[in-house]
């Protein structure tokens, strides 16, 4: 090992500010020396996996390389970064999500062709790195004919199995809305199109009157929170997904006074009109929203990213629409297409009310079925 490398990588432990390490390698980079950067991260990988405890201070400078060689002009990086993030193991695949957004918002297809050289597995990136670049290109509304390298290794047989390979390979019109990150190398930014029951716009009308519906004990929800599951999983959050059948089809002015004579968990103990909102919404809007917490995770967690979270968004707007588990693509989208779709909140003691909070719900086409995902989470 290079002792510069060795230098930096054993005081790491007992350092309480790297700021003068991130000075080094911003340096280094500056200069060119890529190379070292590469010799780094490819020692901070081994130590991180190696380490019997977490050490802050590896994974700190390790974003930093990782950030450097991302999002450097040119690509003068990508390669040294694929020595950093190879693997299959469970540790770089996780990391590969993140690296794949990183990259698809910086490099042309110069700078991603050394992902894609070499047809066989692992002769360039690994495979859950490039069917996450791919899918992170996708969302992007990047045309992966302008990129054949990519292009054929993501319709031929080098995805294989892989969980995205059910993804469309162009993006659809549902998904024009997608928010994606900005990244720099001191951090990234983006916005989040859900939130407070007040930043529902154009809201319906709350109306009086009764009406039948029954709780659907056979429907399949197990599709329909994999957007929000990050959530739970990993934050604060909690989910409510629920289907049923009405006795009459609903119009949409009584949408509302539904809603609320459900008995949903997340509805329950509003006490003014003023404090229930509901809007007729759009699937591209409810698919945006999905993305949304699918990729930028919830208040303590980092999401799925761009990719995952694109099929995850896929997954929750299916289960919504009614659309079985084998359904393709073009399936969903064309039964998201006939339903209608709404998005509601409460200032009810359910949702936490600080900038994760969601409520959809849509209509099957005849408007006797109702499926409705809440979701909320907190810091």
């Amino acid at each position: 090992m290079d002792h510069r490398v060795e230098k930096i990588v054993s005081k790491l432990p007992e350092t309480r500010d790297v700021n003068s390490v991130w000075a080094e390698l911003d340096r280094r980079m500056a200069d060119g020396d890529v190379s070292f950067l590469g010799d780094l991260g490819v020692e901070l990988v081994r130590r991180s996996l190696s380490a019997s405890a977490r050490v802050w201070q590896y994974e700190s400078v390790l974003d930093r390389a990782i950030r450097l060689f991302a999002l450097a002009p040119g690509g003068s990086g990508v390669v040294q970064l694929l020595r950093v993030v190879a693997g299959e193991d469970r540790s770089a695949r996780k990391r590969a999500r993140y690296v794949a957004s990183l990259i698809a918002s910086a490099q042309d297809a110069n700078g991603l062709r050394p992902l894609f050289r070499g047809a066989r597995s692992g002769a360039g990136a690994s495979n859950e790195l490039r069917a996450c670049t791919v899918h992170e290109l996708v969302v992007r509304g990047v045309e992966l004919a302008d990129m054949p390298e990519a292009l054929n290794w993501a319709s031929g047989p080098g995805i294989g199995r892989h969980p995205l390979a059910w993804l469309p390979l162009r993006r659809s019109e549902l998904e024009s809305g997608a928010d994606l990150p900005s990244y720099s190398v001191q951090g990234s930014t983006s916005s989040l199109p859900f939130g407070p029951v007040n930043e529902v716009v154009q809201p319906l009308p709350l109306r009086s009157g009764q009406f039948a519906a029954h709780e659907s004990a056979e429907a399949d929800l197990s599709s329909v929170p994999a957007a929000v599951a990050n959530w739970a999983d990993e934050s604060n959050g909690r989910i409510e997904a629920r289907a049923f059948g009405l006795e009459h089809p609903l119009d949409e002015p009584d949408v509302p006074r539904a809603l609320l004579g459900l008995g949903l968990d997340c509805l329950a103990g509003h006490s003014h009109r003023t404090d229930f909102s509901v809007a007729r919404s759009t699937a591209g809007a409810v698919w945006s929203v999905l993305f949304a917490a699918a990729s930028s995770g919830g208040a303590y967690n980092h999401g799925l990213y761009g990719a995952y979270g694109r099929l995850a968004a896929w997954s929750s707007l299916g289960g919504l629409a009614g659309a079985g588990r084998d359904a393709t693509a073009p399936e969903v989208q064309e039964r998201a297409a006939v339903c209608g779709w709404y998005r509601f909140g409460a200032a009810t003691p359910w949702y936490h009310h600080v900038a994760w909070d969601i409520g959809l719900a849509a209509l099957n086409r005849d408007r006797t079925r109702i499926t409705l995902l809440a979701a909320t989470d907190t810091d």
